[in-house]
């Protein structure tokens, strides 16, 4: 595990956007954990969560000509990012869609860089992989070639089928979907403290029951 994706986790925890507990999940399952990536909601917190994206993309060397964030939650994600590789010298285009198209003024549903070249998908997480595909349609229709995906959290859970979402992009797309942090990022960061043990096996356990294969 990298320093930035300890320092991920650390900042995470501190401000109560990664949480342990017992939480009811969309799917019906209790989970030990919740990631609430709408906390990301001040200047200084979005500013470093750029960042976190940004040296994510720069030690995982992904290629990219730009980047894409699907709305709505992806437009503040893409922006960030921007601007934290263009302060380490990346100066990289991005763009995001309309939810509705636009008939007037300069139209469309794609707003910022026209989209061209290897376009980077930004998302927060992937649950259902909705926005993801909407995303993939969206960049193949307008010529350009989806590069791959970064989110923040991988949780690397099961969906319905015994395979994650991920897994289903990875499969479908032929996409790689990298990650700030996943579910084993975040177990070694917690077995390793002594103030953590008891999430940790609780973390341990769920993964034992829905987790998939790294």
């Amino acid at each position: 595990m990298q320093t930035y994706q300890q320092d991920f986790l650390s900042f995470a925890i501190e401000l109560n956007i990664l949480k342990f507990g017992h939480f009811t999940l969309k799917s019906g399952r209790q989970s030990p954990y919740f990631f609430n990536a709408g906390l990301f909601n001040t200047g200084n917190r979005l500013a470093k969560l750029g960042e976190f994206y940004a040296q994510t993309i720069i030690d995982q060397q992904i290629p990219l000509d730009m980047l894409f964030g699907p709305a709505y939650k992806g437009i503040p994600l893409a922006t960030t990012t921007s601007i934290a590789l263009a302060n380490k010298n990346m100066d990289v285009p991005y763009a995001f869609n309309r939810k509705e198209m636009k008939d007037h003024g300069e139209g469309g549903n794609i707003v910022g860089s026209p989209l061209q070249g290897k376009v980077l998908i930004i998302d927060d997480v992937i649950s259902a992989g909705t926005s993801v595909r909407e995303s993939i349609e969206i960049i193949q229709a307008n010529g350009a070639t989806p590069a791959g995906v970064i989110i923040a959290l991988d949780r690397q859970e099961q969906g319905k089928n015994q395979q994650s979402a991920i897994a289903e992009i990875k499969q479908q797309y032929g996409l790689t979907v990298w990650s700030i942090i996943n579910l084993q990022h975040m177990l070694r960061y917690l077995q390793n403290s002594s103030d953590w043990q008891a999430q940790a096996q609780a973390i341990e356990n769920y993964r034992q029951q829905y987790g998939t294969t790294p």
